[in-house]
């Protein structure tokens, strides 16, 4: 085996056969960020990068625009109004998952960037938020590679496990959506997870879901500057600024609307291509020796929180 992959990884025409077919596939309507990211494993695993500054430049720079075009799916107006009705409850569990998850990663002995990388997915909107704080941490695309690894793994078992868990504790509609938005990592599982427990549920988990996403602006910037000890233009994600600007641009021009599935499309297919591009860049040896512990740290960490915020709905809703 090691033989044929060695011989495979010597063909510079396969490699770039294979990194642009699966490039390709991975925009294409019916795939989406977590086939992007293990595809991007698989050929990082079997392959090499044909193209390694094309490949860094789309993990890097896609990744930021994708953040800002996710702001046009965002309404600032009624973000602020259903969020208002929970927001103690969400406040208190994005602090509490980034407090305990720094916690479980020093204490694991984790790479700083990695657990806080992970921390943030788990407590706002999975690879989205660990896209926004990628670049305000200086993460380089192995770290960002071990955390989107982590999320979503876990994200993928809570698209399963959620309406299941749900139906046994027979959760109210409303109760399954704040649940699921609460503890569930990636905007797309909420949502899938949302519809497969109800219409309702549905409604109340994308909702809550793109208020909770709104905290990727002051958790990115606060990021920022613990990471420097300073405020300045340079050590600011500017791209956060475009993120709040496309917010507002959708919440009070009604035209931009029309262009609503346009920019949708480019914010998913852009965040899917970068990640496919993060995931070509994963060191498997890296992997080995980071070992089973950034894993254990998102698992402790997404189970305590769940327990934890499902508590929480059943008293409050």
């Amino acid at each position: 085996m090691k033989k044929i992959i060695s011989t495979i990884n010597q063909n510079p025409l396969i490699n770039k056969v294979t990194y642009t077919a699966l490039a390709i596939i991975t925009l294409l309507p019916f795939t989406n960020s977590v086939f992007a990211l293990f595809s991007g494993i698989l050929f990082a695993i079997f392959f090499k990068i044909p193209h390694q500054e094309l490949n860094k430049k789309i993990s890097s720079n896609l990744l930021k625009w994708s953040v800002v075009f996710l702001g046009f799916g965002l309404n600032a107006k009624e973000a602020i109004e259903t969020g208002s009705e929970g927001s103690l409850i969400t406040f208190t569990s994005i602090a509490l998952t980034l407090s305990f998850g720094a916690i479980i990663g020093k204490k694991l002995g984790l790479d700083k960037t990695i657990y806080r990388l992970i921390a943030s997915g788990t407590a706002i909107c999975g690879g989205s938020a660990i896209a926004a704080m990628a670049p305000a941490l200086k993460a380089d695309e192995k770290q960002i590679s071990v955390a989107m690894g982590t999320v979503f793994i876990l994200n993928a078992v809570a698209l399963v496990v959620f309406p299941i868990v749900g139906h046994i504790m027979d959760l109210t509609q409303t109760q399954f959506g704040w649940w699921a938005a609460l503890a569930i990592h990636d905007t797309s599982a909420v949502i899938g997870a949302g519809q497969a427990f109800g219409e309702e549920a549905l409604k109340v988990a994308t909702t809550v879901k793109l208020t909770r996403a709104l905290w990727i602006v002051p958790i990115s910037l606060i990021a920022a500057v613990s990471s420097s000890g300073k405020l300045k233009l340079s050590t600011m994600p500017i791209f956060i600024f475009g993120f709040i600007g496309a917010v507002i641009l959708n919440t009070f021009v009604p035209a931009i609307h029309e262009f609503a599935p346009v920019f949708n499309f480019i914010a998913h297919k852009g965040l899917a291509l970068a990640l496919f591009a993060i995931g070509c860049t994963l060191d498997v040896q890296s992997i080995k020796k980071v070992g089973i512990r950034p894993i254990f740290q998102g698992l402790t960490l997404w189970s305590v929180i769940s327990v934890v915020s499902l508590i929480a709905v059943i008293h409050l809703f």
